[in-house]
């Protein structure tokens, strides 16, 4: 067995992965949805391959990486600008726990149980339940725990900070949720002095009907 091969081909294929996920992006690292998940999965088995078996030209494991590399930056490319896309690629966050109920439907439907639950809330730092507003289960499998306000009056209704515009694109399934419409949202971002949607990149309803709004990027 030729070690010395075995190391430079070990070397050099770390080195090269290393490149690949830094040229993803970070997204590959700190939020790995269903399709990264896969990706990485498959570029580690390619090169297992290509250390294990020195007899198969590096150029049989450095194509098919790259290809995969280039098909999940076209993807990631392309859900930003489709939001059907996006949900499709990595799914959508679930709501577990509204306004401080479980929502056993939902459980059931991500097959998610108690214990899961439970232990989530505690690497939240969260230990009871009665002090969650919302608890809602993200595509990467990360439950985002927001705790009751105890300064919140009582006759003020929580609320989940929905994107109700998102890069110029009125989310009108949020606007559901809370009971309002399209025309309802133009005409309280009118009051306010804003006219065209399409530069806000991102907008939410506060607790206290206040807005927070964000325009894009002037180029």
């Amino acid at each position: 067995m030729d070690f010395s091969t075995i190391i430079l081909r070990t070397i050099f294929i770390y080195l090269f992965i290393l490149f690949i996920f830094r040229f993803m992006g970070k997204r590959e690292i700190g939020q790995l949805s269903v399709l990264d998940f896969v990706v990485s999965i498959m570029i580690a088995e390619l090169a297992v391959i290509s250390i294990e078996n020195i007899r198969v030209p590096m150029l049989h494991t450095i194509i098919p990486i790259v290809i995969l590399s280039l098909i999940q930056i076209i993807f990631a490319f392309i859900s930003l600008k489709s939001e059907n896309l996006r949900k499709l690629v990595d799914g959508k966050p679930s709501v577990l726990i509204n306004q401080g109920k479980i929502d056993e439907g939902e459980m059931r439907k991500q097959r998610y149980n108690f214990d899961d639950l439970l232990i989530q809330l505690r690497q939240n730092k969260v230990s009871k339940l009665s002090d969650v507003e919302f608890a809602i289960l993200e595509p990467s499998g990360k439950l985002s725990v927001i705790e009751k306000d105890k300064d919140r009056p009582d006759d003020q209704q929580p609320r989940l900070p929905l994107p109700l515009i998102l890069d110029g694109k009125v989310n009108e399934e949020h606007l559901e949720q809370i009971n309002k419409t399209p025309l309802w949202l133009r005409q309280q971002l009118r009051k306010l002095g804003y006219r065209d949607v399409k530069k806000i990149s991102y907008c939410t309803l506060h607790d206290d009907d206040t807005f927070f709004i964000d325009l894009k990027d002037e180029k």
